[in-house]
């Protein structure tokens, strides 16, 4: 078993399947998938009611995870392995999910919370029985036209790939900033408000 003080799981949340791919509930997925490729780690095999791939990074054991449970269940993926690698919450685990409250594109790190609506949230909380674990949550906005429950489930359009495309990027980046920095030092890299118009 690896030492806890030198493991960290990263988890995306999403939806499995090819009828979800690139809709804006699976940002979490995609930000994974890039961060793979980046760091050239072995791919994704089916593990923990997910798909899962580790690799050695910055002097850490690093776990990636991809729930394959839909997203109203991911909880039962992310328990087995913190349950297996015998990790701390508040210091070893960090979940990256769409959030419908923030701009499109927009990034926020919190170290602890509640769901905040978000059913994939809301798994993980019941099911490790606690909320104090991070959480990075990309901005997919909402609209005023579209119900909630199928605006996160439609594509991300053309219009708004040039965008998501450099939140994934700026994810990445921040989860970088966190293994090397820390949770609370990569939260002054992160929550960093994004447009010409913001101070």
């Amino acid at each position: 078993m690896a030492n806890p003080t030198e493991t960290f799981l990263i988890v995306g949340l999403g939806n499995p399947g090819p009828k979800y791919e690139k809709t804006r509930h699976n940002i979490g997925f995609q930000v994974l998938d890039n961060l793979v490729e980046k760091w050239k780690a072995p791919s994704f095999a089916p593990k923990f009611q997910g798909y899962f791939t580790e690799l050695s990074k910055s002097g850490l054991k690093i776990l990636m995870l991809k729930p394959q449970t839909f997203m109203n269940l991911s909880g039962r993926s992310v328990q087995e392995v913190i349950h297996f690698y015998k990790l701390d919450l508040s210091s070893q685990l960090l979940v990256i999910n769409d959030d419908l409250d923030l701009p499109v594109g927009q990034l926020r790190l919190r170290l602890a919370g509640g769901p905040g609506g978000h059913n994939g949230l809301k798994s993980i909380i019941e099911c490790l029985g606690s909320e104090a674990f991070a959480r990075l949550r990309v901005g997919i906005g909402r609209s005023e036209m579209v119900p909630s429950e199928k605006y996160v489930l439609g594509k991300i359009p053309k219009a708004e790939h040039k965008i998501f495309s450099e939140a994934i990027q700026f994810a990445q980046e921040g989860i970088e900033a966190i293994l090397k920095d820390g949770l609370t030092k990569a939260m002054n890299v992160i929550n960093i408000k994004r447009g010409s118009n913001e101070s």
